[in-house]
């Protein structure tokens, strides 16, 4: 069988991003939350806050060395597998990784350690001061992804001239079309993921009245963050879908799986897309509503798939049920959080069994939905690279085969499912550990005086057995 580079390199880069994706959308969400914790601490001096913010910088050191780790090696991809399009890009993207590095890198390595390990050696302010310029650098740096990101979906203030990119307006360039919209809808979507993380584990210690009232304070503060933004998520995502309607009119298609231009188009409930046949299958739908969420209109028009040409359309199948599984989960997401406000005006929201354990088994469900909004996102764009204007073909290293691009797809499938073991083990120990009573917090603060190793924030070693008292 012929290996396609192509193919291959997609699959690759497809593992990469996936794989690194989830730990700074909990990070972005999670460093504020801290922040918020910190402030809490130095306003009311309240121990509860205190051993919050100790507990939840141990997960946040883990996950953030997670994230490190994964990251490191896309930019190295640009050059191994997408040599052509690094080529292309480098006058644009060039500097806007470097402007990431320089912003926000810089300032989360500035800060970082004092967080990590400054509790008890410095002031409380300039502690608090550390843990905000953490999450300040945290949004630096998804600003500058995120605008890069954009670029490739919707492209503007460059030109194209000899199979290279060069940029007329770097503001038309940075605030692309579709940057608001995305940027808005990933910075909520770390806060929603942030915040169910925070609700589960708070639900699962109060499941086992371990520090109820430290917990009890994290399940109502995060709740009433999600009543807010769950919400405010879909209000932003009809936006951003109109947006992309304007922009990237097949992409909607495909999510919509509507194949032909008409009005009245109705919302697929169910159907299975056969783009071979360029028509769907066992078709549940409600009449219209899909024209009046786009177009806000039940009779407007919504352009259809075969509107691009078959070589120029996305693998819809992927991205329609991608779609419907981003979309479900917000609605759950959604429901979730009313039942939170429910049970809060009965006074059951802290014994309530059945809501807690639903609490911590929805833990994974915003991770899930991030990695469908990615993989709608990108397979969306499909064959582009950068949208109408260079295809994943022609950005592809000449010189790659397909059995390189096998052997480093196995090598990086390998390596990564092992940090992601290690990292999933040692942040279990971390939460089975929870948070540490008051008489034993000078021995944790002897901890941070020798950190040995970049996870010894989180001072739970791997040879030291769990207190099964506590687990």
């Amino acid at each position: 069988m012929e290996l396609d580079p192509l193919v291959l390199s997609r699959l690759q880069f497809a593992f990469v991003v996936s794989f690194h994706a989830i730990f700074p959308v909990f990070t972005i969400g999670l460093a504020s939350y801290i922040a918020l914790l910190h402030g809490l601490f130095f306003k009311t001096q309240n121990p509860a806050w205190d051993r919050l913010s100790l507990f939840w910088t141990k997960v946040f050191a883990v996950v953030f060395g997670m994230g490190v780790v994964s990251g490191i090696v896309m930019s190295f991809q640009f050059g191994t597998n997408w040599s052509n399009f690094s080529q292309a890009s480098s006058n644009f993207l060039g500097p806007m990784l470097s402007y990431e590095v320089v912003t926000a890198f810089f300032l989360e390595a500035a800060f970082l350690g004092v967080l990590l390990f400054g509790r008890g050696k410095v002031p409380q302010g300039v502690h608090l001061f550390a843990a905000i310029m953490v999450a300040v650098g945290t949004f630096i740096s998804s600003f500058w992804i995120l605008s890069a990101n954009s670029w490739l979906h919707t492209p503007a203030g460059v030109e194209l001239i000899d199979s290279s990119f060069h940029v007329t307006s770097w503001s038309e360039a940075i605030f692309n079309p579709s940057f608001p919209y995305r940027f808005m809808h990933m910075a909520v979507a770390s806060f929603l993921t942030g915040g169910f993380v925070v609700a589960g584990v708070s639900a699962w210690f109060l499941l086992r009245d371990r520090d109820p009232e430290a917990n009890r304070r994290a399940l109502s503060m995060c709740l009433w963050l999600l009543l807010f933004l769950a919400p405010t998520q879909a209000v932003i995502g009809d936006f951003h879908g109109i947006n992309t309607l304007e922009h990237q009119p097949t992409k909607v298609a495909a999510m919509e799986g509507h194949w032909e231009t008409s009005t009245n188009v109705p919302l697929l409930l169910f159907a299975i897309p056969d783009q071979e046949a360029q028509t769907n299958h066992f078709e549940i739908g409600i009449p219209s509503l899909a024209s009046l969420i786009l177009t806000h209109s039940p009779d407007g028009e919504v352009p259809g798939i075969t509107e691009a040409a078959p070589d120029e359309q996305p693998p819809v199948l992927i991205v329609f049920w991608a779609f419907r599984a981003m979309v479900g989960i917000g609605l759950l997401m959604i429901a979730i959080s009313l039942t939170g406000l429910v049970l809060r005006r009965k006074g059951r929201i802290y014994n309530q069994r059945l809501f807690l354990k639903a609490l911590v088994a929805i833990i994974p469900l915003p991770f899930a939905a991030v990695l469908a909004g990615w993989i709608v996102t990108e397979s969306g764009r499909s064959p582009w690279l950068v949208y109408g204007m260079m295809t994943h073909a022609e950005g592809l290293t000449p010189s790659l085969t397909g059995p390189m691009a096998l052997f480093t797809l196995i090598g990086y499938a390998l390596v990564y499912g092992v940090v992601f073991y290690a990292g999933v083990y040692y942040l279990t120990r971390v939460v089975r550990n929870g948070m540490l009573p008051e008489e034993e917090r000078e021995t944790t603060d002897d901890n941070f005086k020798r950190p040995m190793r970049p996870l010894s924030a989180a001072h739970t070693p791997f040879d030291d057995d769990v207190d099964p008292v506590r687990s």
